[in-house]
């Protein structure tokens, strides 16, 4: 399946794609024939675009002018991304203005807009706002702490073992900041989040795999430890960088991340007779130093020469640092059966996963229906792959790890919607 493309101004040094993916912000489903007006951030008056959401509430593809790629390769001064404007309207909801969405050349950005149903009572207008992306901006560096923290072994406190939660509360500001919101995102979505709001989609995939392990091991870190609960705040982690990471309410992610989260979630880094995840600690390594620690400019280095994801974490954390998985992953039905789903497998695991896709199928009406009878047939690889297209993975009609918690994750979302109302 070949999404549409939409050609904008492609005249310039560099390129990059923009969709937009339009959802309902009460109940996550997708917003059908919705409109998307993309502008300049320079220069809003001017529609350099305009484009109607689908079924699924997703636009075309968009081509518009970026920066040229080796700005985002290197440290320099030079901005790497373009901004752009979007505006987003659909009968029945409040119109949406998201400020700053950042492309990059030779990436797709993936923009969220959450748009509010029509009230009586209709506030003026809150736009989203999207601030400078870490490597170029200026944001307060970390403040360094141990890297494995003391626990109470009683386990009323700490958990018994490492499991990747359905989802973070984020707190956005620092943790003393009362005023401040709480957000709760769903996990994956804010690793990709925090990803694309401190490193550039355009490095080598080793150097995006070798971050966001870093990430989430951090991130479960602070759940395992519940390192703020237990001084008495209601959050998982804050926003802050002093603190922790970056995450940016509304922002757009990538697509090359996207995919790297989706294979590797529930991963961690380890040391030899350590429980917890590590709490992988980094810097920007350009504005700041941090010896010990990983530096995202000195991971891209040792990428572009040929460097592993786990042989970067090692050359800044150490040879005896090692990937882990979870013992378990919240908020899901059932577990991945271990082995790919594909044409001829049968047995529960396909019955299930054909049931999850038609409960989906009722919501995604671009995926087609299908008899859940266990046996893993054309018409059941055809909706996977439709599902695959419509959720941004890999078009080849093979239910992977990634896609068998991808479906496990919008089955739950949609299914706790239908039980709401």
């Amino acid at each position: 399946m070949r999404k549409d493309i939409h050609i904008c101004n492609t005249d310039s040094a560099g390129h990059g794609l923009l969709q937009v993916d339009v959802v309902s912000l009460v109940s996550n489903f997708p917003v059908p024939s919705a409109t998307v007006r993309v502008s300049y951030a320079g220069d809003p008056a001017r529609t350099l675009q305009e484009v109607t959401t689908d079924s699924s509430g997703r636009t075309p593809q968009i081509i518009l002018e970026a920066p040229p790629l080796e700005y985002s390769l290197t440290p320099g001064n030079e901005q790497p991304y373009a901004e752009y404007n979007l505006e987003v309207t659909a009968p029945g909801y409040k119109p949406l203005t998201i400020r700053g969405t950042e492309i990059l050349p030779d990436s797709t950005a993936i923009q969220p807009a959450a748009l509010e149903p029509l009230t009586d009572d209709q506030p003026a207008e809150n736009p989203i706002v999207i601030p400078d992306h870490v490597l170029y901006g200026s944001y307060p560096p970390k403040i360094a702490e141990a890297e494995i923290k003391p626990v109470r072994e009683t386990g009323e406190i700490v958990l018994s073992r490492v499991v990747v939660p359905q989802t973070i509360v984020v707190h956005d500001g620092v943790p003393t900041d009362r005023s401040a919101n709480n957000y709760y995102v769903p996990y994956r979505d804010y690793i990709k989040n925090v990803a694309s709001s401190e490193i550039y989609a355009t490095w080598p995939q080793a150097a995006i795999t070798a971050n966001v392990l870093a990430i989430m091991s951090f991130t479960l870190n602070r759940v395992y430890t519940e390192w703020y609960r237990n001084q008495g705040y209601d959050f998982t982690i804050t926003s802050s960088t002093a603190f922790d990471h970056k995450w940016i309410y509304g922002r757009n992610i990538y697509e090359s991340i996207s995919l790297i989260v989706d294979e590797i979630f529930d991963s961690y880094l380890s040391r030899p007779d350590v429980k917890q995840p590590i709490l992988t600690q980094y810097c920007d390594g350009r504005k700041v130093s941090c010896p010990g620690w990983m530096t995202q400019w000195g991971s891209a280095d040792l990428s572009e020469r040929g460097y592993s994801p786990i042989e970067i974490l090692r050359y800044f954390y150490g040879s005896d640092i090692y990937t882990n998985s979870a013992e378990q992953i919240a908020g899901i039905p059932s577990s991945w059966p271990g082995e790919d789903l594909t044409l001829g497998s049968s047995g529960q695991k396909v019955q299930q996963l054909q049931e999850q896709l038609n409960s989906i199928a009722s919501v995604y009406t671009a995926i087609p229906r299908i008899e859940a009878d266990g046996l893993y047939g054309p018409a059941t690889a055809e909706a996977v792959r439709a599902f695959q297209s419509i959720f941004g993975l890999p078009i080849n009609g093979v239910t992977d790890f990634a896609t068998w918690y991808k479906i496990s994750h919008i089955y739950v979302g949609i299914t706790r919607i239908a039980e709401l109302q």
